[in-house]
């Protein structure tokens, strides 16, 4: 069983098997692609759809390691470095053997994700560690990773013309743990992507600037 800070009982908690459910929906999702796309950009941004998998999976890997020195830092992150391949390009720790294609990225993709649910897994709940958005805690990790696979795959997607929609319960969760204050709605994935600044949501204007809150919860 997953560890998790405790949560209020209203609150589902966020858990490493939620984490692995969604790298594992993604990389599913994504191993659709055709081979030949991977270099048009991704969605809204201004990467191509190769680096959005970089740089997605650069986000798992750093959360891991805030979450690994048995002290984590609390001011700032553990100090790798991150780097551009190119003007514009993503600033990652992890970039992935172009050589190897495809394949050989979406298993970064998957070692990057597998790591971070180890460490959801396995540091004690009372842990604390820094994010740039707040100090947080396992649980919240979780649910940060979650979030950029979820809104990231979003955008690979849409790069990528393949199908995405990740399960409704999990959106529900993360949304209960990052972003309490983001209206009620039927629809918990497209108020996880209004949230995310991606969609609109009905009688609240689109958001231009967004953060989670990743706060830990008791």
């Amino acid at each position: 069983m997953s560890r998790s800070v405790d949560v209020a009982p209203s609150r589902p908690p966020v858990t490493a098997d939620d984490l692995d459910l969604a790298v594992q929906l993604a990389v599913a999702a994504l191993r659709e692609a055709p081979p030949t796309a991977w270099e048009g950009k991704a969605g809204p941004l201004e990467w191509d759809c190769w680096e959005t998998v970089e740089h997605l999976s650069d986000d798992l890997f750093a959360y891991a390691a805030q979450l690994g020195p048995r002290t984590p830092p609390l001011d700032g992150d553990v100090p790798f470095v991150w780097e551009s391949r190119r003007p514009g390009g993503p600033a990652n720790a992890i970039h992935a053997d172009r050589g190897a294609g495809p394949t050989g990225l979406l298993q970064v993709l998957e070692a990057s994700g597998a790591l971070l649910v180890a460490m959801v897994r396995t540091a004690p709940p009372q842990t604390r560690a820094h994010h740039v958005f707040g100090v947080s805690d396992p649980e919240g990790f979780a649910a940060m990773g979650i979030v950029e696979t979820l809104v990231h795959t979003h955008d690979l997607a849409q790069g990528l013309d393949l199908a995405w929609s990740p399960p409704a319960d999990l959106c529900s969760r993360v949304l209960a743990r990052l972003f309490p204050d983001a209206p009620p709605s039927p629809d918990s994935w497209t108020t996880l992507l209004w949230a995310t600044g991606r969609a609109e949501l009905p009688g609240h204007p689109r958001l231009t600037a967004w953060r989670w809150d990743g706060t830990p919860r008791t």
